[in-house]
């Protein structure tokens, strides 16, 4: 190292446990150990420009260890973002810029919301496959205006994560020679050495799944050696790269240095004081930034203003060569949609599943919007979820994402593309699986990412695959969750509709819940009424049926019967209680009258929740345990799911 570099990343260092220090609350290790190689990195190989942090074609970096958020604002403050020491010294503190773990959206140069470990690997993955895609999509010859790379620093937990594993497979698998890791390979977890747990070669497994694998012994002083790698990393086209660095947790620290004690908690007054003086920093100095340091590593907003005009000129070039593209472009970078995108949506007669009219809606969409990509888990032929236009590969542009059995890392996949920014992805597979990526689905909302899932097979009425594949807990489940609209139609009309709200929206995902079984026609053409969540599909005085999905249909035929009884029963399709909710009070007044206290829910899942609608006189029907293996039909019959059912428990309540 030369001294100003060993400065610049003594600066980082110790800027990082200070703030940890007066927040006495962190993870101090990794940014001490990590600063060598995430300062090769930003000084020397990353493409960014401060001023401008959602420049398109900049490199991503992703700190997937989100714990160590401290070395990723340190870095922030002293390459020029919009984060200042003040901002340092409010880490982990009410309303800062400098949360707990980095949060996209909410601290300038931050790309990804990481912490849960694995997610951030992961989302670096679906970075990686969007830049590939719009590249495809919008590059010409001449004309390179997508060209990026995607980095994430990983750790030790990291590689051990499921979603970390699915998704390293299926970049292997695509060769994605535009992804780097960078390996903390630091051996130490929080509870002690990485032996207690682990002992393969992560190496050896990342090569086996089709990776590119590089190896530095000394992380703590080899700089030539890192800056090496990385160059051979971004030589290697067809494979993506990891480099494993071996690094000391806590490194400079006399008492914690190579402990579990590093980890995850201040370092202490005392032991930061000793950790600077092994530094050679003034053990007394505070949040210290010296003037070399700070022009060294200073330089990245000079360089990324130089990069950027760079851009800006081939920009202009590209604009003038091909308007329409250019055109297509900024507007797949807004996520705004192009004009016409719902103009050629399908019309039903018949009755349909509504997962079958979501894949001809899809298809639709598809011709209007060339970065509509997605994919499923393995079942698009049971999701109805491919649209023309081929397979994502190695080579070749496709707009079909082939998941494989990964729900995990296809959700946190989609929401890397959604951080990347250009695509207007989904993801599909059975609504019972949408556990199996519940963690991403998470991060979704609480990034107001809008995020497409389309889950099928909603209800027991999908039969004979019995209890293990049959929802009954995950609506409610799900509604619980914020800023996620879950949309569940009652009919192909109903799921235009939906769809037409999932592509509206900007600030927050939406779950399409989907039948596989045939539904029969009831609601108006387009239903555009849905989209407030709740209407009166067939009005009455006397009783008040609300259901959603398939459920719908069988409120109609209760106030059919209901009716040669001469009770008049209002039926209300509610195909999301989220967009009812956000309507005006008036209107929900209107659908739901509050004089009205004989309610009935029908839906053929938990009944836990409905008494929000239904009030403490209303009946809940539902199903409130788990299903069995038989024909549909059969099923919602001994369950109680029937008009009949409905139309008794209303009468109930004369």
């Amino acid at each position: 190292m030369t001294d100003l570099s060993t400065l610049a990343i003594n600066t980082i260092r110790t800027l990082s446990i200070d703030a940890v220090q007066k927040a006495n609350s962190g993870h101090p290790g990794l940014p001490l150990g990590a600063a060598p190689m995430a300062y090769a990195l930003w000084q020397h190989h990353l493409k960014h420009d401060p001023r401008a942090p959602q420049w398109f074609d900049r490199d991503r970096f992703v700190l997937s260890a989100g714990h160590g958020s401290m070395l990723l604002y340190a870095l922030l403050h002293l390459t020029g973002y919009d984060v200042s020491l003040d901002d340092l010294k409010a880490f982990r503190q009410w309303g800062s810029k400098t949360p707990g773990h980095p949060e996209w959206h909410h601290t300038p140069g931050v790309e990804a919301t990481t912490g849960p470990l694995g997610q951030g690997a992961a989302n670096a993955v679906g970075m990686a496959l969007a830049e590939r895609f719009l590249a495809q999509l919008f590059n010409r010859p001449g004309h390179d205006i997508i060209d990026h790379y995607t980095y994430a620093l990983v750790s030790d937990g990291d590689v051990m994560e499921g979603v970390a594993f699915e998704a390293a497979s299926l970049a292997g698998h695509l060769g994605l020679g535009k992804l780097i890791y960078l390996y903390d390979a630091n051996e130490i977890t929080l509870d002690g050495p990485l032996s207690l747990i682990m002992s393969e070669d992560v190496g050896k497994r990342y090569e086996a799944l089709g990776w590119h694998v590089l190896h530095v012994a000394d992380g703590n002083h080899d700089l030539a050696g890192i800056d090496a790698a990385i160059r051979a990393a971004q030589a290697e086209k067809a494979r993506p790269s990891m480099i494993v660095v071996r690094t000391t947790i806590g490194y400079g620290s006399p008492k914690k240095a190579n402990t579990s004690s590093a980890h995850g908690s201040p370092l202490g007054d005392a032991e930061v004081a000793a950790t600077k003086a092994a530094l050679g920093w003034d053990p007394k100095a505070f949040f210290h930034v010296p003037a070399d340091a700070a022009a060294h590593l200073g330089e990245a907003v000079g360089r990324g203003e130089a990069a950027h005009a760079a851009w800006r000129e081939k920009l202009a070039a590209y604009k003038a060569a091909h308007p329409d593209l250019a055109r297509d472009l900024e507007r797949a970078f807004a996520n705004e949609l192009p004009p016409g995108w719902d103009g050629a949506l399908p019309s039903f007669t018949a009755p349909v599943a509504t997962r079958s009219a979501s894949g001809k809606i899809m298809g639709a969409l598809a011709q209007q919007i060339p970065w509509f990509v997605g994919g499923d888990a393995d079942l698009g032929g049971s999701t109805k979820t491919i649209v023309a236009g081929g397979d994502y590969e190695r080579t070749g542009l496709g707009r079909n994402l082939r998941f494989g059995v990964r729900e995990h890392a296809m959700g946190s996949i989609m929401n890397g593309m959604l951080y990347h920014g250009g695509t207007r992805p989904f993801v599909a597979t059975f609504f019972v699986f949408s556990d199996y990526m519940r963690p991403p689905v998470r991060l979704a909302a609480l990034n107001q990412a809008p995020a497409i899932y389309v889950w099928t097979h909603d209800s027991i009425g999908l039969g004979e695959d019995g209890p293990t594949h049959q929802p009954v807990e995950h609506l409610m489940s799900l509604r619980a969750m914020p800023n996620l609209v879950t949309f569940r139609p009652a009919d192909a009309n109903e799921t235009i509709a939906g769809w037409r709200v999932a592509m509206r929206r900007t600030h927050g995902p939406t779950a399409l819940v989907l039948s596989r079984q045939d539904l029969p026609m009831i609601a108006p053409p387009g239903a555009p009424d849905a989209e407030k969540g709740a209407y009166v599909l067939a009005d009455g005085a006397d009783v008040l049926l609300i259901a959603t999905g398939s459920e719908v249909s069988l409120a109609l035929a209760a106030r059919e019967l209901l009716a040669k009884d001469g009770i008049a029963a209002r039926v209300v399709s509610m195909p999301s209680w989220e967009l009812f909710r956000a309507q005006p009070a008036d209107y929900r007044d209107a659908v739901l009258p509050p004089g009205q206290r004989k309610r009935i829910s029908v839906e053929a899942g938990a009944t836990f929740g409905w008494r929000e609608h239904i009030g403490d006189a209303g009946i809940a029907i539902g199903l409130d345990r788990f299903g069995a293996s038989a024909p549909g039909e059969v099923l919602l019959e001994k369950f109680g799911i029937t008009a009949q059912h409905v139309a008794d428990a209303a009468r109930s309540l004369r």
